[in-house]
């Protein structure tokens, strides 16, 4: 009876369950309890169910594996490297310029003192060449200073740059030995107007619009600066234009030329004074000669004392020295640093001349000074 039973209550059982399938149930989410997880896993769990993207969320922080591959800022330590860098290469430009303009003041001074007292501006452009010649022959063999690689091409391509370098050179030295300083450098401001002038003319180049309005103070400047200079003279007037002239060519055949060579600053420049230095010697001895040298320095040794040979020493040496600095800045800086540079250096030589000689100016002509210099500024800017 009691089997009876039983397989009927199994079978009644099995029907129920054919009959009422049971459906799979979903899990149901239970409430995360944060109070039973230790403190710093609570924290990295929120970290991880954050509402933001996990494309924006910050790494997650270990103790024991740092990874700054991929951080959003950089470190402090890479902030301070470039900002040191920065400050340290404007701390070596600006030693640079004070430098370079430092010794230009001086090279002018002692250049008028001796033309002052021995009028012999070739031979006196002569030694300047040679004092640098042999500073850096001496730098080379005593290897102070590396010696420059060069070929005969190098020496070729450098040919036409050392005539223009020497015909300036020495049209300046004929002005400074006839006019005042002031007035040949104010002349001399006048270089840019030269320069777009020979540009356009005979290589075809074109400039922007406020290039050609800046060479109108210019021009105006140094045309004004010239009608009012008391003691004008015109040899020294066109020594001064002349030198522009032959700089802007030294320029034009120093950038087309030197393309591609592998030299430094100051062995360059070095390279550039030995060569014009070969090419001036003859033409010295032939303008002025032996025979009036050695009556010109006695003359000026009997009236200024040795003070005269230091002078000519001095204005050899400070001659290279602040043209191997200008050339060296060349390396460090851009070609427009380098031409404010140089209107800066146009203006302390200015000044500094007025003072020391006590070079009479006119207000009218201070104006003229004051314009063309602008006018170079502005230009220097435009371009």
């Amino acid at each position: 009876m009691n089997m009876i039973s039983l397989s009927l209550k199994q079978s009644t059982l099995s029907s129920l369950l054919l009959s009422n399938p049971r459906k799979p149930q979903k899990p149901q989410s239970l409430p995360l309890n944060f109070s039973l997880i230790p403190q710093n896993k609570t924290q990295s769990l929120s970290n991880i169910l954050s509402s933001k993207p996990l494309y924006q969320q910050s790494p997650i922080s270990s103790r024991s594996t740092v990874c700054q591959a991929y951080e959003d800022k950089p470190s402090g330590r890479s902030m301070v490297v470039p900002v040191k860098e920065e400050t340290k290469q404007r701390f070596k430009i600006s030693i640079y310029f004070a430098t370079w303009w430092a010794l230009n003041v001086v090279f002018n001074i002692y250049n008028k003192k001796v033309l002052n007292a021995f009028p012999f501006p070739w031979l006196t452009s002569t030694l300047s060449l040679a004092a640098g010649s042999l500073i850096m022959l001496v730098s080379w063999a005593t290897r102070i200073a590396e010696t420059p690689k060069t070929d005969l091409d190098f020496w070729k391509a450098l040919a036409p740059v050392a005539i223009a370098h020497t015909i300036g050179h020495v049209a300046a030295t004929v002005s400074m030995s006839k006019v005042a300083v002031s007035f040949t450098h104010i002349i001399k401001s006048g270089e840019p107007a030269f320069s777009v002038l020979v540009s356009r003319l005979l290589l075809g180049e074109s400039f922007p619009l406020p290039v050609y309005l800046s060479l109108v103070p210019i021009i105006g400047g140094c045309a004004l600066a010239a009608i009012t200079e008391l003691n004008f003279n015109m040899i020294g007037f066109m020594g001064a234009m002349i030198s522009n002239l032959a700089f802007v060519f030294r320029n034009i055949f120093s950038k087309k030329g030197m393309k591609g060579k592998s030299v430094s600053g100051m062995n360059y420049y070095a390279c550039l004074s030995i060569l014009s230095l070969l090419i001036l010697t003859p033409f010295a001895i032939a303008v002025e000669g032996p025979k009036l040298w050695a009556v010109g320095w006695q003359n000026a040794v009997s009236q200024i004392g040795p003070n005269f040979v230091w002078w000519v020493a001095a204005q050899s040496v400070f001659y290279h020295l602040y043209n191997q600095v200008s050339y060296m800045s060349l390396d460090e800086i851009s070609p427009l640093t380098f031409s404010i540079g140089n209107t800066m250096k146009r203006i302390s030589v200015i000044v500094a001349s007025i003072i020391i000689f006590h070079t009479p100016v006119q207000p009218i002509n201070a104006l003229g000074a004051t314009v063309a210099i602008l006018g170079t500024f502005f230009y220097s800017q435009a371009k």
